[in-house]
This record gives structure tokens, sequence and C-alpha cells, in this order.
């Protein structure tokens, strides 16, 4: 892509194309799940980051290395749950322990642990049961489309009225749980690990980094592949649906 094309192109869409481009845009801190309808010149100006050096940068990936997301949506829905679902489920009580240590052991002198365990707290609430109801709930009604399209069957029983309806909201609780990690990172100094610091403390800020980094890829995959995936599906089996109301019609 030429420059002015990748200027234009969504941070979504560039990860999209090519998962490596994710390390280069984390490194420049410019978000691609749920920030991802940006483009990258727009990310650019609100980091303060040279749009050309990104660009060159990107550019320079191996064309013949590149990685494309799986788009069959049963297979990233397995993925999504196995590998970042499970993930964040183990993840929340080890950080949650480790914080509860920290805040113990150094609150005093750094009074900024306590509000980073409990906005980590509303993180961890706020995720779990965001997952719940996507198990539940929307994958499930994600895997009946796919099953209709892939049968040429009827759709599944109506339950949103369109399934951009929980797409919106689960985007809406992306983007909650994004700015509370993101608060997070601004009260850690980015991660940054105090010269005070035990071994417990510079721990958990490791696994503070490592747990709002697989959130960016867990987002970037359901946002900008799964749900527009899934909104393809939906229209799919409304046309199949109305051709097999006019064929039975015209028997």
């Amino acid at each position: 892509m030429t420059l002015w094309q990748l200027e234009t192109t969504t941070l979504g869409e560039i990860v999209s194309r090519d998962f490596r481009a994710g390390v280069i845009l984390e490194r420049y801190g410019l978000d691609y799940c749920c920030g991802g309808d940006r483009t990258l010149a727009e990310g650019c100006r609100k980091r303060g980051v040279s749009v050309e050096r990104v660009v060159s940068e990107i550019e320079a990936l191996d064309p013949a290395a590149r990685e494309a997301p799986e788009q069959d949506p049963v297979t990233l829905i397995d993925h999504i749950v196995s590998r970042h679902h499970a993930y964040v489920r183990e993840m929340i009580p080890a950080i949650q322990h480790h914080l509860a240590k920290v805040a113990a052991a150094h609150g005093a002198r750094h009074p900024e642990v306590p509000f980073i365990e409990a906005k980590f707290s509303t993180v961890a609430a706020d995720m779990s049961l965001h997952m719940v109801k996507e198990e539940r709930v929307l994958f499930p009604y994600i895997r009946a489309l796919a099953e209709a399209v892939s049968h040429v069957a009827p759709p599944p029983p109506d339950m949103f009225g369109t399934v951009q309806n929980p797409i919106r909201m689960m985007e809406i609780e992306h983007q909650e749980v994004g700015d509370g990690l993101e608060a997070i990172r601004e009260l850690t100094h980015g991660y940054d690990t105090p010269a005070d610091a035990c071994a417990t403390y510079a721990l958990v800020l490791r696994e503070l980094e490592a747990f709002e980094k697989d959130l960016h890829v867990h987002v970037h995959l359901e946002n900008n592949v799964l749900f527009p995936r899934a909104v393809e599906l939906e229209e799919q089996t409304e046309l199949m649906a109305r051709g097999l109301k006019c064929g039975r019609e015209s028997e």
C-alpha cells in the first residue's frame, strides 16, 4: 500500500490485513481495537506520532510472512474462547492477589496502588460478566447463523431484532474495559517499575501490561473480524429466507 492509502486506512483494517502490524501500532500507543475505526493519520495525530515513521515500519514487514486472521466465525469463536477468555480467567485472580499484596506493602509510599487495585477490580468484574454474555448468548447465536448459511437453512429464531444490537453493547463494554486499563497504564506511568519496588510489585506490573496487550488482540478479533462477519452472516440468512419464501409461493 502507498503512504496515502495507509494514512487513510483504519487501524483495525491495517491489523486485519497483517496481524504483525499490531505490534508496531502498540509500540506507538495506537489503539487498533477499541479505537480501530480511526484512520492511521488520525491515530498518529492524537498520539503526536510521525505517521511517516509508522508507515515505513509497516511497509517493511515481509509480505511473504503475513498472518491473516481466521475468517471462519466458528473457528474464530473457538480461538477467542480457548485463548483469550481462558487467559483472562486465569490472570484475573493472580493479578488481584498480587495487587492486594503490593497495596498492603507499598500503599503508604505509593498512594496510587490502591487506585490501581480498585480500577482492576472493576475491569475484572466487567470482563467476567462480559465473557459470560458472549459465551452463553451472542456466540451461540453467531454459530447458529453460520450453521444456517452453511446448510442453506432458515435463520435461527430472532433474539435481538438484529445481531447488531448485542454487538453494539459488546463494543461499548470493550471500550469501557479498555478505558479502565488505559487509566491503569497512566497511574503506573506506562507500567514503569519504581526504584523501591519489591519482586511482587515488578511482577504485577508486567502482568498488567501483558493483560492489556492481550485485551487489544482479543478486542480486535471481535470488533474488527468476528462482529463484521456476524453482520454479513445475518444478511445472508435474510436473503436466503426471502429466497425460500419466494420458492414456496411459486410452487
